[in-house]
């Protein structure tokens, strides 16, 4: 069945933007270390954006990419979404404004995808990036049944990261801001997740994703996305074991992983916007406070915080100054 989506925090505004400002956040913090972040912003990180307008990075744009091939879609289904998936990816790629150090293996699979083969064969088989699920939030904004909407997140993701692992934590990054957007809180999101994973572990989405599997080193389509699954309920674990703690302070990397790679950003993510539930700002810094994918951690910290709360979570004037505005509140609108 479809969300039932309530109707008045602007939960669509508050996610796609709490994406953009947590990218943000993070873009000048991405390649310091911890201590080098807390002396240049204080014990607690950024929690201003900063620049006229505050700039954002590849993860943004790609998102803004998917929001607008979903939202261009005459239909949901992979025939009609790929090609425009594959038309903004391109465009995203030659443009002027990708300069944001971009991640290689979206620069490889784009590419391919430009000389026409098929997304299977163009897409880097090994790769299981978080540049899969950094850009998948607006799969979760959609009101849809809960296989179109694995569907969607598990093909954007597949165009250019096809291992089963980005193809799992994008369909799980989605399933989050959808279950959020509905009304789960963010301290349920990890029984969520977890029952998610355990029920999709042997489903290969065959209408979507084709003969993807085939590229891989498994002996069968189930064997393949097994092994995502399986990935992605490791560090689900983790995330719930670190939860179950007294919160250090400290480098959320150290319990789930630096996100560099599709699970941990899910679950690192997580872990900042479960800890900071009552206080959004706290969790997008926490994302940016980090000696890994400081960017991508804070990107989908806010989208999820963003998704439960709504628009209200972010400080007023923040809409106004954030690059990209006028697309971020035109998808919004739409979708709220």
């Amino acid at each position: 069945m479809a969300a039932v989506i309530p109707t008045s925090p602007l939960r669509a505004s508050g996610s796609l933007f709490g994406l953009a400002f947590g990218d943000a956040l993070g873009k000048p913090t991405e390649f310091l270390t911890v201590a080098e972040i807390q002396h240049r912003y204080g014990p607690t990180g950024p929690r201003e954006l900063s620049g006229e307008p505050a700039l954002v990075t590849d993860d943004t744009q790609m998102a803004l990419a998917v929001a607008w091939a979903l939202h261009e879609a005459p239909s949901l289904t992979p025939e009609a979404v790929e090609p425009l998936l594959r038309q903004r990816f391109l465009a995203w790629a030659v443009s002027p404004d990708n300069n944001r150090a971009p991640g290689m293996t979206c620069l490889r699979a784009c590419a391919e995808l430009t000389s026409g083969v098929r997304w299977q064969d163009a897409t880097v088989i090994g790769s299981k990036g978080c540049g899969a699920n950094m850009r998948v939030t607006p799969v979760g904004l959609l009101d849809v049944d809960l296989d179109t909407l694995a569907g969607l997140a598990q093909l954007q993701a597949g165009l250019t990261h096809g291992h089963p692992t980005g193809l799992a934590a994008s369909e799980l990054t989605a399933y989050a801001v959808f279950a959020l957007r509905a009304g789960a809180t963010l301290p349920e999101l990890p029984a969520l997740l977890t029952e998610r994973a355990l029920a999709q572990r042997l489903v290969y989405r065959e209408r979507w994703l084709g003969d993807l599997w085939q590229r891989a080193d498994s002996r069968s389509p189930q064997e393949f996305i097994a092994h995502g699954w399986d990935e992605c309920l490791a560090v689900l674990g983790r995330l719930t074991n670190a939860l179950g703690q007294p919160d250090d302070g400290g480098d959320p990397c150290r319990a789930t992983g630096e996100g560099w790679v599709a699970e941990e950003a899910l679950a690192t993510a997580l872990l900042c916007a479960v800890r900071h539930a009552d206080d959004p700002v706290a969790a997008l810094a926490r994302g940016a406070t980090t000696a890994g994918d400081s960017d991508s951690i804070a990107a989908l910290a806010g989208a999820f915080v963003g998704a439960a709360v709504g628009m209200s979570a972010w400080p007023s004037g923040w809409a106004d100054r954030i690059e990209y505005a006028d697309q971020l509140a035109t998808l919004a609108e739409a979708w709220d």
